[in-house]
């Protein structure tokens, strides 16, 4: 009996999703530089994966989530744009909600934006 039920949920088809990083360090950056960065994955299952939401921790941190599925053997990208006017060390999450079998993936990003040039003199005086 055991054994049947086994062979079952093996068939059973499922997205399942790996990425290439989990974490993107930014490093140190200049103020107002780029915030974009890409986490890049494939969708490693035998079924589309689709993904329900995609959210930072953060209103500073804006992920963009792929609109369509991504069939099993193709590769994807969701987008993170940090708001790099914001001056300081930073470390953000991004959690992933999806349909692959490990359904919730969270996604790091980190650095330190360096203070604009005003700021740098302001502090040096």
């Amino acid at each position: 009996m055991f054994l049947i039920a086994n062979s079952v949920i093996s068939q059973e088809k499922l997205a399942e999703i790996e990425f290439k990083e989990t974490i993107i360090d930014y490093g140190i950056i200049e103020n107002g530089e780029d915030g974009s960065r890409i986490f890049e994955f494939t969708n490693i299952g035998n079924a589309p994966l689709t993904f329900s939401r995609i959210f930072s921790s953060c209103g500073c941190t804006i992920p963009k989530k792929p609109e369509k599925p991504i069939l099993p053997g193709e590769k994807g990208k969701i987008e993170v744009k940090y708001d790099t006017k914001r001056t300081g060390i930073f470390q953000k999450a991004i959690t992933v909600n999806s349909n692959a079998k490990t359904a919730n993936v969270i996604l790091r990003i980190k650095g330190e934006v360096l203070p604009e040039p005003e700021e740098k003199n302001i502090a040096n005086k």
